[in-house]
């Protein structure tokens, strides 16, 4: 019988206090995120790291020390192996932070997998994201020797099973937003620098769709909702707007939002802490007459049927860069 391995990419997380510091060196080490050359890139992100270490871990305190994403990338990956059967195996491979993309490459080939797919937890494609885990990962199993016929999904923004599940969480959420005015729907994703998508990076272009059929699907109007990003660090221009930017016109407007995470798919520091907790006050102090954040998607049965159907035809999720008449950089087409 076939053996067919699926690996899930994901960003990773410090599971301890100690790890908060090797996590941000490896995440500010990648030239996916710092595009200098060796040994420039090392030093700039040993500083880095070590700057941000204090910061990081005061975050991470607020949710127990340590970030919950490991833990939810398990779960999703168990329920997407009960679904496959025993023929295929869910190996996770985190870009920054354990099990790492070698701990993958050397558990697949151990157990012998004739056929690999590549499945980001990041529906919507950049470089800095499923871009940078396929690059580490065809190094690591070029070195490792693994030869396996490789598959690769590019992007999702328009899977059914996704967009159903996002739309049932904000459905949910807009019950609960009570009486002040009609709500405004906010779906934030992680911002990005403008640099990189003057580049070419389609991220932007993916999470609108997204957006749209989302909208769609629950029959928001235009005015309803909107697009924008969070989490910036530093001067450079970001992509806009900012989640801070609509939170005050909803304050303007009189509205309340409901925030939807709508690029993330599991619940970590970006959701738990910056939505939770450091928006969530910041909306306060505008008077943002209700404020309501939906669940990441998780495990929600919807989804975890769309990356069963993505297992079985890889192909079938990358309509984002077709549809935006765009190149597709993880597929060569």
């Amino acid at each position: 019988m076939s053996k067919t391995a699926i690996v899930l990419f994901n960003l990773g997380g410090p599971d301890n206090s100690a790890a908060v510091e090797p996590f941000l060196f490896n995440l500010f080490f990648d030239p996916a995120i710092i595009a200098l050359p060796l040994p420039l890139r090392w030093l700039i992100a040993k500083i880095i790291s070590g700057r941000r270490a204090p910061v990081a871990r005061a975050i991470y305190n607020r949710i127990g020390g340590k970030s919950p994403l490991l833990e939810q990338t398990q779960a999703q990956a168990q329920a997407l192996a009960a679904g496959l059967g025993p023929d295929h195996r869910v190996v996770i491979a985190m870009r920054y932070w354990h099990p790492l993309t070698e701990q993958a490459v050397t558990e697949i080939k151990e157990w012998g997998a004739d056929r690999i797919v590549l499945l980001p937890l990041y529906p919507q494609f950049s470089t800095t994201t499923t871009g940078s885990s396929v690059a580490l990962w065809t190094k690591a199993a070029r070195k490792a020797g693994l030869t396996a016929a490789t598959v690769k999904v590019c992007c999702y923004p328009r899977l059914p099973g996704l967009i159903t599940a996002i739309a049932n969480g904000v459905r949910r959420g807009l019950g609960q937003a009570g009486t002040h005015g009609k709500p405004r729907v906010l779906f934030s994703a992680h911002g990005l620098p403008q640099k990189i998508v003057d580049r070419g990076d389609p991220y932007p272009v993916h999470i609108r769709q997204t957006a749209v059929a989302v909208a769609e699907k629950i029959g928001l109007e235009d005015g309803d909702w909107a697009v924008c990003y969070q989490s910036r660090v530093g001067p450079m221009k970001w992509l806009a707007p900012s989640l801070d930017d609509e939170l005050e016109r909803a304050a303007a407007d009189g509205v309340a939002v409901v925030i939807c995470p709508i690029a993330f798919v599991s619940e970590h520091s970006e959701t738990l802490v910056e939505l939770d907790m450091e928006y969530r006050e910041r909306a306060d102090r505008m008077g943002v007459p209700g404020y309501i954040r939906v669940p990441t998607v998780g495990t929600d049965p919807a989804f975890i049927s769309g990356l069963i159907e993505l297992a079985g035809n890889p192909a079938m999720g990358c309509d984002g860069c077709a549809r935006a008449g765009l190149s597709c950089s993880v597929r060569g087409t």
